[in-house]
């Protein structure tokens, strides 16, 4: 096999390998979504979103990040050009979460969805997090999200953590700004 190459196999179990726990300083580094249209995409992640364009490959894939990062979201039609979205009851990725710094910031991206009249498929509270849910032009699912700080995470009585699913009080997220 030349190098850089591996054969892969799908392996369902193996129970001779050592147990491992990834380090605690791992990141999801960025996500790479395959796209129909590529303008239609950037309107999307860069016109509405607000991220920034880092770097074009030809006419066929972007790279756009927040903060100068080298990026966060690459958008490419290598195999999609032109495509339907995949269909929903299929495996794939369920939704790219975009974690915003603050609850302001978040009620920043509701408020220009809003004003867009962009249609948002869902809203969150999850005890952990505060979400709003919505589908890229390619109905990708994305998740616009903050983190409430460690220190107000619903814990059980006996320490554990305990996530739930309830409404996001939109009122009270747009108050911030």
């Amino acid at each position: 096999m030349p190098f850089g190459v591996i054969k892969s196999t799908p392996i369902y179990l193996m129970a001779t390998t050592p147990s491992y726990t990834i380090p605690d300083q791992t990141r999801i580094g960025h996500v790479h979504l395959k796209v129909a249209d590529l303008n239609r995409a950037l309107a999307f992640y860069r016109d509405l979103l607000g991220f920034s364009l880092v770097t074009m490959y030809g006419t066929e894939a972007a790279f756009i990040s927040a903060g100068g990062y080298h990026h966060h979201i690459g958008l490419n039609t290598w195999h999609s050009k032109g495509a339907p979205p995949a269909p929903v009851r299929s495996p794939g990725l369920y939704h790219t979460a975009i974690l915003y710094p603050t609850r302001r910031d978040l009620a920043v991206a509701l408020k220009r969805l809003i004003d867009a009249k962009y249609p948002i498929t869902g809203a969150s509270d999850h005890g952990v997090s505060e979400a709003i849910y919505l589908n890229d032009p390619d109905q990708n699912g994305v998740e616009l999200y903050w983190d409430r700080p460690r220190e107000e995470w619903p814990l059980d009585d006996e320490g554990n953590l305990t996530m739930f699913t309830h409404a996001l009080d939109i009122p009270g997220l747009l108050g911030e700004l």
